[in-house]
């Protein structure tokens, strides 16, 4: 199980970086709007929200894509049941 994590959320973090490193290496983060009002948070307040919503993101298109990656006998087997004899 936790290979399963760390195969969805350490590419999302990569693409996550690099998704900021991208945006604000165009954009000033004084420069963004919500909805045509300024944000009014400190530089690192942008990055970082920037960052997690990035991340939320690119990991949950990972999580669709290992999701979509697994056999028909992967998603029908249960974990959960107690094997027959034991």
């Amino acid at each position: 199980m936790q290979k399963t994590w760390m195969q969805i959320v350490w590419p999302a973090f990569l693409g996550a970086a690099a998704m900021e490193l991208l945006i604000f290496g165009l954009f000033d983060p004084h420069d963004l709007r919500w909805f045509g009002h300024n944000l009014h948070l400190s530089d690192a307040g942008t990055y970082s929200l920037s960052f997690f919503a990035f991340w939320a993101i690119t990991g949950a298109c990972c999580w669709m894509t290992q999701t979509l990656g697994l056999s028909a006998a992967d998603l029908n087997t249960e974990t959960d049941a107690p094997e027959a004899g034991h």
